[in-house]
């Protein structure tokens, strides 16, 4: 069948390798797409978030299948537009986008089900936020409540930074109307942890395990990034955790949705703090995260597309994923300046190098097809902050880790910035 992918990311890229290598797809399209994704889709020029262009596609191509990389069209209902026009698409409706699309929504969810979070208030007003910091022990975390592409939260270690936060927010309204209303929690200490699973309304299979690095310097130093890498599996979820995660978490919130007769179908992230009384719920997700998938994935040897397709027909009970029992790290290599103002335009080399050595995929998130080199490679062009994934399998977590920076090492573009330490705290696990 036809397939499309929305999204131009590395997610997006991993994401249609998988998809490529199904049975189920014959042709694979994907909008609006990157540089490698160009290799293995046809690359539509519609933007992720039009929504009318992609449901006009998606007819005119008889798209039997219809897969969402990033939140921001979840959030603005395409589920429910294509599904009344009687096509086939992967994800949450709407109305349960919202649990990552208004992290109140969330939020007051997870109280109503009993799901173990940080405590919390919400504010319109900066005045009265402003009050209450002055009653709260630091730090504390601000959340802006909408999406604010991965720039609503301020983790405040200071009364300054907690005021800034406020004020940002609330009076200078950097975000707009994400900002409007915002969160202030209690800050949980603790090993981050990433738990995927898919669902089908009433029941789901975990995806492997995983752990991001956002920070935009090695030992988690410097400002918060959309993810510097990842790997898979996160030696700190045990398979006792996983089990009450599971237990108190993710069953809680899908089994309590389908009692109020909402299912929520798709991809269900949670973003997980173990902490030494046990896990909490940090936020969730409504997609596949970026770049824990780019990590998880290559693990991954069941048909991608035939589990999409049972969540979408409620058809999951019973169902088990088969998985690689290898290790698997993916390092970013980002472009200079990221977070902050970078350079685009600049060309990369040495992709192929890196591709050719064993257990090696190199995912693109921010490039272009550029002209062909002149000893006939493929050439790409940087066009965002974080560039190429660079992802590696391996017999354990070192030998991954070491093939993984051995392909690093093969590519180069002016200015090309990497963290040196992911996958540190599994080794420390070791």
């Amino acid at each position: 069948m036809n397939i499309l992918l929305i999204g131009s990311g590395g997610r997006e890229h991993a994401l249609a390798w998988k998809i490529a290598h199904s049975p189920k797809c014959s042709k694979l399209y994907s909008a609006p797409g990157n540089g490698g994704i160009s290799e293995i889709a046809e690359l539509v020029n519609i933007k992720a978030d039009d929504v009318e262009g992609l449901l006009r596609f998606a007819k005119e191509k008889s798209i039997g299948l219809t897969v969402v990389g990033p939140e921001a069209p979840l959030v603005k209902g395409i589920v429910d537009i294509f599904t009344k026009e009687g096509l086939r698409i992967f994800g949450p409706s709407k109305e349960l986008a919202m649990l990552e699309g208004s992290k109140i929504f969330s939020k007051e969810l997870m109280k109503r089900f009993g799901v173990p979070t940080a405590d919390f208030r919400i504010f319109e007003s900066g005045d009265e936020a402003l009050k209450y910091l002055k009653t709260k022990k630091l730090p504390v975390v601000v959340k802006a409540d909408g999406l604010c592409a991965g720039k609503g939260v301020v983790v405040a270690k200071t009364a300054e930074d907690a005021e800034n936060a406020v004020k940002d927010m609330l009076v200078r309204k950097i975000f707009g109307a994400a900002g409007e209303r915002i969160i202030i929690e209690d800050c949980l200490t603790g090993e981050e942890a990433s738990i995927l699973v898919i669902s089908d309304g009433r029941d789901f299979v975990p995806l492997e395990s995983s752990q991001d690095h956002k920070r935009i310097f090695d030992n988690d130093k410097g400002p918060n990034t959309g993810g510097m890498g990842a790997y898979s599996p996160a030696p700190v979820v045990t398979e006792k955790l996983l089990k009450t995660i599971q237990d108190t978490i993710i069953s809680p919130v899908i089994r309590g949705l389908a009692s109020e007769n909402k299912f929520y179908k798709g991809v269900l992230y949670a973003g997980i703090m173990v902490t030494p009384s046990g896990p909490k719920l940090l936020e969730f997700n409504v997609r596949f995260g970026d770049p824990e998938t780019q990590a998880i994935l290559p693990r991954l040897k069941t048909d991608l597309v035939e589990i999409m397709e049972k969540s979408i027909d409620g058809k999951l009970a019973g169902c088990a994923l088969e998985w690689d029992k290898r290790p698997c790290v993916s390092v970013v290599v980002a472009s200079g300046g990221y977070p902050g103002d970078y350079e685009k335009g600049l060309e990369i080399s040495g992709i192929g190098e890196a591709r050719n050595i064993k257990d090696v995929l190199v995912f693109h998130a921010g490039t272009k097809s550029g002209r062909r080199s002149t000893d006939g490679e493929d050439l790409f062009i940087t066009t965002g902050g974080r560039v190429l994934n660079v992802t590696a399998l391996g017999s354990t977590i070192k030998s991954a880790i070491d093939t993984c920076y051995s392909a690093v090492g093969k590519i180069r573009f002016d200015r090309m910035h990497y963290r040196r330490d992911i996958g540190y705290r599994a080794l420390l696990k070791k």
